[in-house]
């Protein structure tokens, strides 16, 4: 059969990826991009580290970001993102800019980060208290919150998961459950960290429910990457990618309206107890969502 009249496929713009070793939600980053551009994702090598500050450093050394961008360039994408949050917030502001300033030599192309995404994101939606949501342990989470105060931005309450491992098998479920411990007090938006922890679909949902933004890791990445290409991300009933939905008559009604100046003098926390991911092989099935302990709360 002859398809020399198809022409052949259609021109893609292309963004290159680097992810951690253990990345494993590639189809969900594919979620937001359109039909004209395509995904190289290249990973970071193994290191047998868990979960961690340490490991956040390891994966985000200005070595191994030469050598991803470099492979990635073989197939010349228009832009360069670093797709892991705590790697690009474990070395504060300053880390965050020389990573990108490292990837941009590398393969002269522009580059950026997942955290440096996350801070444009808050502020296209004139965010400054959030509420935070994370699946790291409490050392972790600390470090994201000293990062986001570092950018001028105060949280009003967060949640964490405690994991070091098998983030990306974390059910939906149990981020809504933290997405609930974490809104409280006046908070603007609500954050959801780390790019291996599922997100796409119980965006709508929250921002919904608790009637303000929702942006997550993923997201903001995808975002960013693709408005530096002049791209619109594609993702339904989204605050952050569609204007309309910060004012529409289901979304943005912040709970902050009629809150003292200040806020909270504390940071509320809720630490879920246990590991939720199931083991290797385990299918998850129904049942109550986790419990989940008191740590440190505030007023």
């Amino acid at each position: 059969m002859d398809v020399s009249f198809l022409g052949g496929p259609q021109p893609q713009l292309g963004v290159g990826v680097v992810a951690p070793f253990d990345f494993a939600l590639d189809r969900e980053l594919w979620r937001w991009v359109p039909d004209d551009v395509s995904l190289h994702l290249t990973r970071t090598p193994f290191v047998p580290v868990e979960v961690s500050l340490d490991l956040a450093r390891l994966v985000s050394e200005h070595e191994t970001l030469d050598a991803a961008v470099q492979a990635l360039c073989a197939v010349s994408p228009q832009v360069i993102a670093y797709a892991c949050t705590s790697g690009s917030f474990v070395g504060g502001m300053a880390g965050e800019r020389a990573m990108c300033a490292a990837m941009a030599q590398a393969g002269e192309v522009p580059a950026l980060t997942t955290s440096g995404a996350a801070l444009a994101a808050l502020q296209e939606i004139g965010a400054r208290r959030i509420a935070v949501v994370t699946p790291y342990t409490k050392s972790v989470t600390d470090s994201l919150e000293e990062y986001l105060g570092e950018a001028g931005i105060t949280v009003t309450g967060r949640a964490y998961l405690g994991l070091t491992r098998h983030i990306w098998k974390v059910p939906y479920r149990d981020v809504v459950d933290m997405a609930r411990a974490a809104v409280v007090g006046a908070a603007d938006a609500l954050f959801i960290s780390c790019t291996n922890l599922p997100t796409y679909d119980v965006i709508p949902q929250l921002e919904a429910e608790l009637r303000m933004p929702v942006l997550s890791a993923n997201q903001v990445t995808m975002w960013a990457a693709l408005c530096a290409i002049g791209v619109q991300a594609v993702g339904p009933y989204q605050a952050l990618l569609d204007p309309v939905a910060r004012s529409g008559p289901a979304a943005m009604t912040c709970p902050s309206a009629g809150v003292p100046e200040g806020g909270p003098q504390a940071t509320p926390e809720a630490a879920f107890a246990g590991t939720t991911a199931p083991p290797e092989g385990e299918v998850v099935d129904g049942g109550d969502p986790p419990p989940f302990l008191p740590d440190e709360l505030g007023p």
